[in-house]
Order: C-alpha cells, then sequence, then structure tokens
C-alpha cells in the first residue's frame, strides 16, 4: 500500500532554507548598482576637473611662455674708494645694469623693498637699493645703481684687494633680493622675490674711473 510521504519530505532535496524574514533580492542588487554610478560619477567628474586645470595650464603656458628676466652688469664708476686710519673703508659706486624683460605677454612692477650687497671676502663693502619701476614686455632698461658704505675692513683684507687691483681683477661678489610682481593685462599678480649670487670682476677701482666689468654666471632663484 503506498504512504503519502511524510511531511516536509522532498525526494531526496533538502528542504528550503528557514528563512523567518522578507527576502527582496532586487532591492540588494539595485542598492549595489547605484553605489557603483555614483562612484563612476564621482571619478568621471574628477577626471574632468582634472582635463579643465591641465588645458589651462597648458594654454597659460603656451600663451605666455614666462621667463625670468635676465641682468647683465655693465659698468663700475667709482666715485670713492678710500681706506682710512680707523681701519674703514668708505665706498661709493655706480653700478650699470642692463635688466632685460624677455617676456611678449607679461610686464614686471619692481617694488621698493629691495636690498643689493657688494662683498669682497665675505666682507660687505657697500649696499644699496634696486630701483623701483615697471618693465614693459620685451624691453631692455639700462639703470645706474648707487652703492655706498663705509665699513670696517682689516689692513690684511685691504692689503689683498690691492693686490688683485695690481693683477687687474678684483673679484667681487654681488648679492640681491628684488621683490617683484609680474603684471598679466591688468591684472596685477602676487608678489616674488629674485635672489640673485653673482660675481664680477673689476679692473680697476681707482676713483674717477669707470671700470668694465666681467661677469661671472648668476644665479636667479625666486622666492615667494
Amino acid at each position: 500500500m503506498h504512504h503519502p510521504p511524510p511531511y516536509g519530505a522532498h525526494y531526496g532535496r533538502p528542504p528550503p532554507y528557514d528563512y523567518g524574514g522578507d527576502y527582496y533580492p532586487h532591492e540588494k542588487r539595485r542598492g549595489g548598482k547605484f553605489c557603483v554610478r555614483c562612484i563612476c560619477c564621482c571619478y568621471c567628474v574628477l577626471c574632468f576637473l582634472v582635463l579643465i586645470v591641465v588645458a589651462f595650464a597648458l594654454y597659460w603656458f603656451t600663451y605666455y611662455d614666462p621667463k625670468l628676466p635676465i641682468y647683465k652688469f655693465e659698468a663700475l664708476d667709482v666715485k670713492e674708494f678710500g681706506y682710512h686710519p680707523d681701519s674703514s673703508l668708505n665706498v661709493d659706486f655706480i653700478l650699470t645694469l642692463k635688466a632685460d624683460n624677455p617676456n611678449k605677454a607679461i610686464g614686471i612692477i619692481y617694488d621698493k623693498a629691495s636690498s643689493i650687497n657688494v662683498t669682497y671676502s665675505n666682507s660687505t663693502i657697500c649696499s644699496g637699493k634696486f630701483p623701483s619701476f615697471h618693465h614693459g614686455h620685451k624691453n631692455i632698461t639700462m639703470l645706474q645703481i648707487e652703492l655706498n658704505g663705509k665699513n670696517q675692513f682689516s689692513s690684511g683684507l685691504y692689503e689683498a684687494l690691492q693686490d688683485n687691483e695690481r693683477h687687474g681683477k678684483i673679484p667681487l661678489t654681488v648679492l640681491a633680493k628684488i621683490p617683484f610682481r609680474p603684471v598679466l593685462g591688468d591684472k596685477t599678480l602676487r608678489q616674488f622675490s629674485v635672489l640673485a649670487n653673482v660675481t664680477i670682476y673689476v679692473h680697476d677701482l681707482k676713483p674717477g674711473n669707470k671700470s668694465e666689468i666681467e661677469q661671472g654666471k648668476i644665479v636667479l632663484n625666486l622666492a615667494k
């Protein structure tokens, strides 16, 4: 006699998983896809912004082609150069400097808070300031900078300087800090500074003479 299978039997198949709550597989799958879509959208927006920034930077550098100004020392006019019994050295120079702005679309405004120091063997002999002016595009300007000072100078250092003068080659180091602001069209940007370090060789320091200058390699750095 055939008997019905006992309650819960499924002819070899395991009984269904006993889950007491509600199960919505389609809703869970939908939520996962939504998170993936959000992440993809965020990445797309980020990539788009990066592309805009890169394109703007390329346009800016291509159009403006920014370059550092070029400086060359032309001559040194010696108004006073004398060693005194109190071990002080009195100096009054006029330094002729050629300033070249090679930029085709960027002007330069030189600010007042500049400093130029001339040293011999790490001892300062005179100082002055870079003039404040607006340097136009593709412009070369000749500047005359007055440098003067009265500093303590040992007799041995002065004798070494005179020995250099007898050989016709006096090494002087020019240290300069020149603050400036780039000008793009009618917009003036934030202030930067040119830091310059260059050795110049002067042939004669006799008062009343205008000595030509041999300029060594000039080192320029930018500082904020």
